[in-house]
């Protein structure tokens, strides 16, 4: 426990303060590290990253809340999405588990792609007119909903927030950083609570590897917990272009991790 508590810390903090500028939590490359690294076993792996977003989760959140983001219908609107689907998610990994190779080609189809063309379009010079300049709308209550849904779904079986997800999403709809990052966190951590508490339970009434590792989840967290914080207080002062390519370009790098990964497991 001594040296996975340290590397657990180490590794938390340094993600959080590169993902939490683009409404990313961090987890979905903390999963890979739990599996390789550090031996967590299938499904406690799962609800060990859920605990690690609930625990760094706060550190982004007080700084957004300070700056006055958090408030709005699109933040309820994916909260309320992602709550159902966590729960869901939750019961399909422990009794109706797919395996891990479905996941991560969905992923590697879907982040790959969505990941390069939002650094493309970035980098592209700007060709709308003056009366096209306004930003695109946020998706239809509707549509936002299913989603947020389908997003909860993913994180509870994977132990991934969904801000991975939601955040490239968002952002190639033309919807800005400023907006996208805080949503897609409380969502992540909302989702993450709720689906960590379902764990727990579920390992109350059924056998094996299904609680989270609490003490490598609590390292990892309040690692995560400190860079969360650094990287919000470092958001406000990155250009939105310079926010945009660095979440495609995290996009694109888990779409590319993770379709080695399944290749690699044919």
């Amino acid at each position: 426990m001594d040296w996975t508590v340290g590397a657990g810390l180490v590794a938390g903090l340094l993600i959080a303060v590169v993902t939490a500028p683009v409404g990313v939590s961090g987890a979905v490359f903390l999963l890979p590290v739990h599996l390789s690294v550090f031996g967590v076993p299938n499904p406690a792996v799962t609800p060990t990253n859920l605990l690690y977003n609930v625990v760094a989760g706060p550190g982004a959140l007080w700084r957004y809340r300070r700056d006055g983001t958090l408030r709005g219908p699109l933040t309820r609107r994916l909260i309320a999405g992602t709550l159902p689907g966590v729960v869901l998610g939750a019961v399909i990994r422990v009794h109706a588990l797919p395996g891990p190779e479905v996941f991560q080609v969905l992923v590697a189809v879907l982040l790959l792609p969505l990941g390069l063309w939002l650094c493309a379009r970035t980098l592209a010079p700007a060709r709308r007119t003056r009366a096209s300049a306004a930003p695109p709308g946020e998706p239809r209550p509707a549509v936002l909903t299913a989603l947020a849904v389908a997003v909860g779904v993913f994180g509870g079986i994977y132990g991934i927030g969904g801000g991975s997800l939601l955040g490239p999403i968002l952002a190639a709809r033309g919807m800005p950083m400023s907006r996208v990052a805080p949503a897609a966190l409380a969502a992540t951590f909302a989702t993450s609570l709720v689906g960590a508490a379902a764990f727990v339970l579920l390992s109350l009434a059924g056998s094996g590897d299904i609680a989270p590792d609490w003490w490598l989840g609590l390292a990892c967290g309040l690692g995560g917990l400190a860079g969360g914080y650094l990287g919000a207080r470092l958001q406000p002062r990155l250009p939105e272009r310079a926010l945009r390519l660095l979440l495609g370009a995290l996009a694109a790098a888990i779409g590319v991790f993770y379709a080695a990964r399944a290749v690699g497991s044919l």
